[in-house]
């Protein structure tokens, strides 16, 4: 179905794809992974013809047969969604959202019923995208896309931002409409657990090149080249977090309620962290994590109950591209972290995190993910906070950059003894870093206790389901090869 060979993508100075050669079987299942940059989004935009203008394609790509390099995007949009159709990363940006659901599955050709496919009630299509959840807005996008039944599915890193239920329920989604309309599908992550799940054959891409490719169970469980073993090395769980001491108070909650515009998103929350403690806040998508540790940084004030913090407070948010400013050089940023911090001090903390101080004059988007995510601690910790709040730190990066960025958390609070608040929806990355955990669900607090004792005992059945979805092994056998 499809028949990539000697795909090259380039700039005028420089080759981002290098000779890049696959093929996907009518219905089969093929996957791409590689860190962030290796050319897994590209070698998708290549073939999809979405690259940007000051990008050359090169070699050729077949879809049925029918060569797409060089071809007119008049006749591209012609195949778009009727012969190849794709499932962004994230559904808010590929959304419109000043414009319906009901709207867009229009431009796609489906009518609000496609919506009962995906799961969803046809009501829904009456409302915008920031009235959908996560899960939601992912669901519509694959109705989008499987509206004019396609015999290619593309899906570029469809579950990244997902909690672990909610991509679980995505992915059989995925499974089950490829299945039934026998759609070929290329997808991307850089989650092999995902990968392995979901594809019978693999590629494995880095800087810009495919280094080893062949039946998944293979390529996993006997990877022939370094950088594979390194990805399989970096996926595998961790050791469990050890337990720290802690006394008094740094943080304490009680009985806490937060609204908005009548809609109540914490119900009754009562929590206590002590100075010096790591707690792993965690829940899926909705269940107030993010406005819990608003509350705590002072960003938001509770509807009712009281929030008391002893210490300075910093945060580390979970997407570096949107929270550093664009146009001020690194150092800059950092140094906003501590009022009349000078670049000698930033330039000190830069490379305490991995960063070569003599980039303190580059800006974020000269940096890769794992570095900017680097920077954003900098900013946090130049300030000497007793408290560090990590939003959703790590769920963008891939498993190499998400190992380095848990390592440097970890020595940074234990070198400083910080307070670490850490939120996430992935409890087996809460595990390595967190010795406590209290659990979320529909905003309230559900658990609480050692993060070892609820791993092995769970008390409530959200917080099971949570722990199944996460320890559903760290690299699935995944299906037969075809």
């Amino acid at each position: 179905m499809l028949k990539v060979r000697d795909l090259t993508v380039s700039t005028r100075s420089a080759e981002l794809l290098h000779r890049l050669t696959f093929a996907v079987a009518p219905g089969g299942r093929l996957g791409l992974i590689g860190e962030s940059g290796s050319g897994k989004s590209l070698t998708a935009l290549a073939i999809m013809g979405l690259l940007a203008k000051n990008l050359r394609t090169g070699g050729s790509v077949l879809l049925d047969g029918d060569e797409l390099v060089g071809l007119p995007d008049r006749a591209l949009r012609g195949l778009r969604g009727k012969k190849m159709a794709m499932v962004f990363q994230e559904p808010m940006s590929a959304l419109d959202p000043l414009m319906t659901i009901g709207r867009q599955l229009g431009f796609a050709g489906a009518s609000a019923q496609a919506l009962t496919s995906v799961g969803l009630d046809p009501a829904l299509s009456g409302r915008f995208p920031h009235q959908l959840s996560g899960g939601q807005r992912q669901r519509v996008l694959i109705a989008m896309a499987m509206a004019g039944n396609p015999d290619l599915l593309i899906c570029d890193e469809p579950t990244t931002a997902l909690d672990a239920t909610t991509q679980a329920d995505i992915l059989e989604l995925i499974d089950r409409l490829v299945t039934e309309h026998g759609t070929a599908l290329l997808f991307i992550s850089h989650d092999l657990r995902v990968i392995a799940r979901m594809c019978t054959s693999v590629v494995v891409m880095h800087a810009g090149r495919a280094v080893e490719q062949g039946p998944t169970r293979e390529v996993l469980s006997q990877p022939r080249e370094d950088y594979t073993r390194a990805l399989v090395s970096a996926s595998l769980p961790g050791e469990p977090a050890p337990p720290r001491p802690a006394t008094g108070t740094a943080i304490e909650l009680r009985n806490v309620t937060k609204s908005y515009r009548g809609r109540q998103v914490l119900d009754g929350v009562s929590l206590h962290v002590a100075r010096g403690q790591r707690l792993g806040l965690v829940g899926g998508s909705g269940s107030g994590k993010t406005t819990l540790i608003k509350l705590v940084a002072g960003l938001a004030q509770p509807t009712s109950g009281t929030v008391a913090v002893t210490g300075r407070v910093q945060m580390v948010f979970q997407d570096p591209q949107s929270s550093l400013n664009p146009r001020l050089p690194v150092w800059k940023i950092v140094a906003e972290g501590k009022r009349g911090a000078t670049r000698s001090e930033v330039e000190s903390i830069l490379a305490e995190v991995g960063i070569d101080p003599s980039g303190a004059g580059r800006y974020p988007h000269e940096f890769s993910g794992g570095q900017r995510q680097r920077i954003s601690i900098a900013r946090a910790v130049i300030g000497d906070p007793d408290i560090l709040l990590a939003d959703e730190a790590v769920s963008a990066l891939d498993v190499s950059v998400r190992r380095t960025i848990l390592d440097l958390l970890a020595k940074l609070v234990d070198s400083r003894g910080l307070t670490l608040v850490f939120v996430t929806h992935d409890l087996a990355v809460m595990r390595q870093v967190c010795d406590t955990v209290a659990v979320l669900h529909a905003g309230q607090l559900v658990e609480t206790g050692r993060t070892e004792d609820i791993w092995a005992n769970p008390a409530d059945g959200y917080t099971r389901a949570l722990i199944d979805a996460a320890a559903a092994g760290p690299l699935p056998t995944g299906r037969p090869s075809a």
